[in-house]
């Protein structure tokens, strides 16, 4: 397996890193600062493992799209 260095991608590529590397960091964020404004009833599971997930599995935002669709109680 031979590594590819950041040089030698295309200008293309480069932006489509960096691009999903803000996805993510800004689905995690918003994902972070949802649970810490719910309480434990408004949230399926348990806070804390939500909040672990969303920060420590690389997911490529697939984690916090989960919490955001199946994580959260609706409004009553």
């Amino acid at each position: 397996m031979t590594m590819t260095r950041w040089s030698d991608l295309s200008e293309r590529n480069r932006r489509l890193i960096v691009f999903g590397g803000l996805f993510d960091a800004t689905l995690r964020i918003a994902a972070l600062f949802d649970l810490r404004r719910r309480t434990p009833d408004e949230v399926r599971g348990s806070k804390r493992t939500w909040e672990v997930l969303v920060s420590v599995v690389n997911s490529a935002g697939v984690v916090p799209l989960a919490y955001f669709a199946f994580g959260r109680r609706r409004s009553r």
